[in-house]
């Protein structure tokens, strides 16, 4: 048979497989674009076909899956393109390098926390994957990201599963020593935290909207990694940052928050300024052993307890800050003196009577947030039914003519006159 004959069968072949899928190709012999048709097991089918450096165009219907993408390729939506797991397993499952997954509707994972079951499972050697502008609702899991290094989850718009009680959810976004890998501009609502790292270094999370959730950010012996720009709002508690060190938490906002703005356990050597927490939570913000952090810049305004330091923490800068409203203003109950001014500059307090005199902008005399009666309440709360008492009065009076009686406790040497003004945040990602 000439060679002429003998390409005619084989294109033929390759045409009629094409048809029989629903499959169109476009582009040269190195890489194609293909776009599948809805219907049976036609991505699936094409997934297997592919070549590297391919681009997959899935058209508007539903796509069953669970897939599995073990080639460099670009898996991308048309509007109203869904993949649907059947609640089996990772509904999108990549496993090679360098791959793409944008513009789809995930949904139906299965339901099993020990699988990790997920929308989109990036194993260990999806490293540079992008993952972008996909929605993805009904999976345990939004993004599940275990091992790949310097991936890329950035504006998809993830909504956990609500038919779950909360220990039962997953995360809207998980990883796992993953270093180098990015989280930008999502947005996530429900489910259990909105993300939660552990075991990673050298990550960024910026620009993030997180939204009825646990913990909006949970930090876990996460190292060198960057929270910037994110907006936490009607969730347990903002921004928990534990066990983690040498970090740059910057320009974040917790509003609405129930029980902390920010929690930090053991978080040490970080930067922690130009934050802002409003609308009531417990604590604005709750130290627990963590130690030589620079907190400045940032505003804590309208919670019971403006920031609530614990004894073992050591070392910390607290300046710059702004204090406001808060019903009180610091709970610490350890008995070293703290003075939270550096350089001649302390913090804002928004019920500070003091005067500034010579106009530099700091007040003329100290400020000291609690009095005796407030450390002996924290130690022996059942004494607060005798915070009216003549006793309790006698007390606050001797300590305002005999500042000597104070035992210990934060001061603000050089209190200032006007707080810091941090910009608002404004979140910009995640197609809605």
């Amino acid at each position: 048979m000439s060679p002429r004959r003998a390409i005619v069968p084989s294109l033929l072949t390759a045409l009629a497989f094409a048809g029989a899928a629903g499959i169109g190709w476009a582009g040269g012999a190195r890489a194609a674009t293909v776009e599948v048709e809805p219907g049976g097991g036609r991505l699936v089918a094409m997934l297997a076909a592919t070549k590297p450096g391919d681009r997959v165009l899935v058209k508007a219907g539903v796509h069953a899956g669970p897939v599995v993408i073990d080639r460099p390729i670009v898996l991308e939506g048309a509007p109203g393109a869904i993949i649907d797991g059947g609640a089996k397993g990772n509904v999108i499952t990549v496993t090679a390098p360098k791959v793409t997954v944008r513009g789809l509707i995930v949904r139906g994972s299965g339901a099993s926390l020990n699988k990790m079951n997920a929308g989109i499972f990036l194993t260990e050697t999806a490293h540079d994957a992008l993952v972008e502008r996909n929605r993805l609702t009904g999976n345990l899991f939004g993004v599940y990201l275990l091992g790949p290094r310097n991936a890329m989850v950035r504006a998809n718009v993830i909504i956990g599963r609500r038919d779950l009680r909360e220990n039962d959810r997953g995360n809207g976004i998980q990883l796992w020593r993953t270093p180098g890998s990015q989280v930008i501009g999502n947005d996530i609502r429900y489910g259990r935290d909105g993300i939660f790292t552990d075991t990673s270094r050298n990550n960024v999370f910026r620009g993030n909207r997180l939204r009825d959730l646990r913990f909006a950010i949970h930090y876990m012996y996460t190292n060198r990694s960057v929270v910037a720009g994110n907006i936490s709002a009607n969730n347990a508690i903002g921004y928990a940052i534990m066990f983690s060190h040498r970090l740059t938490v910057t320009g974040n906002l917790s509003r609405n928050d129930r029980e902390h703005g920010f929690l930090f356990n053991y978080a040490n050597r970080s930067t922690i300024d130009g934050n802002i927490v409003t609308g009531g939570p417990e604590k604005c913000v709750f130290i627990y052993n963590a130690n030589r952090n620079r907190y400045r810049g940032n505003v804590f305004s309208g919670c019971r307890i403006g920031i609530h330091f614990t004894a073992g923490s050591e070392r910390n800068d607290i300046s710059g800050n702004a204090f406001i409203g808060n019903r009180h203003q610091v709970k610490y109950v350890g008995t070293r003196a703290l003075d939270w001014s550096r350089g001649g500059r302390g913090n804002y307090w928004s019920d500070n009577t003091g005067f500034d005199l010579n106009g530099d902008g700091i007040a003329d005399a100290a400020y000291r947030p609690n009095s005796m009666v407030d450390r002996i309440v924290w130690a022996h709360p059942s004494a607060k039914i005798l915070l009216n008492s003549p006793a309790a009065t006698m007390l606050r009076w001797a300590q305002s003519r005999f500042p000597a009686l104070y035992p210990g406790g934060v001061v603000d040497s050089a209190p200032l006159m006007a707080p810091p003004r941090p910009r608002l945040p404004v979140f910009a990602g995640g197609r809605q």
